[in-house]
């Protein structure tokens, strides 16, 4: 399976625009499955829920999914990527994952990162596991790379593949994602974004080259953080499907789930 990594630097609240940049830059390139950052068509920055709400797309309408939709159709691949999803009042960092058939699942940020807690809601959705061409895929959001519950989530329900659209601003999601990838035993895609947004008196530069790791730890390729670009890495998914890490040794079943305190 290929899988095509996508690290853009939208112009902030300029939707069509970021969508003609991406489309322009999948041009030519052939995956199976396309990886794009978080928020990959708006930009993060946002000054109100109401200026948000603007942005927002109920899942199946829109223009951004209506976009992500035609291109899985011309590339006959899947495409994942982070969008503001509306669900009556509620208002989500939320991922898609479309087919050339159409949707195969979507997901709701579980961790808001900083003030997206002001504007955002939090996400009501287990981490999903889609399948798609033999491969299971699983999806989280940016900063839930800091909480290895999510990975841990997903591997439990059978990922092959974790993809991770991103805006991050921390520099160390990067060394993270290599232990997620290790203890867990699965691949990992990070799609992060370069650039940056200003909004008022605010400004954010986004860090940290998108990557993907194999189930080792093995780095299989990067993407600048001060670049945009398009990397495609060819893996076998079911290589995340043996979790020996020893002859002995398993990283799920081995697992000793009731002297585990995990709270509430």
């Amino acid at each position: 399976m290929n899988i095509a990594l996508v690290q853009n630097a939208p112009c902030l609240h300029a939707v069509q625009e970021n969508l003609d940049t991406v489309e322009r830059m999948i041009d030519g390139h052939e995956a199976d499955l396309f990886v794009l950052p978080e928020l990959f068509a708006s930009g993060y920055l946002f000054d109100s829920r109401e200026q948000l709400a603007g942005f927002a797309e109920e899942l199946g309408h829109g223009l951004v999914q209506d976009t992500l939709q035609r291109w899985a159709k011309e590339h006959d691949a899947a495409f994942c990527a982070g969008l503001v999803e509306r669900d009556g009042d509620a208002i989500y960092n939320s991922a898609v994952v479309i087919a050339p058939e159409g949707r195969l699942t979507h997901y709701r940020k579980l961790h808001l990162f900083y003030n997206e807690k002001k504007i955002f809601d939090p996400g009501n959705l287990v981490p999903p596991v889609t399948e798609w061409r033999g491969a299971r895929l699983g999806v989280m959001i940016c900063f839930d790379w800091r909480f290895p519950e999510t990975a841990r989530s997903l591997a439990i329900d059978g990922a092959d593949v974790i993809l991770h659209p991103s805006n991050l601003v921390m520099n160390l999601c990067p060394a993270a994602m290599v232990t997620r990838a290790i203890e867990n035993g699965v691949f990992i895609f990070t799609a992060n974004r370069s650039g940056r947004d200003e909004l008022g008196d605010t400004v954010l530069q986004f860090h940290c080259g998108s990557q993907a790791v194999d189930p080792q730890g093995k780095v299989l390729g990067t993407i600048d953080e001060d670049e945009e670009g398009v990397l495609v890495v060819e893996i076998d998914p079911t290589r995340a499907r043996n979790k020996l890490a020893t002859e002995t040794n398993d990283l799920l079943a081995d697992r000793r789930t009731k002297f585990y305190h995990l709270g509430e």
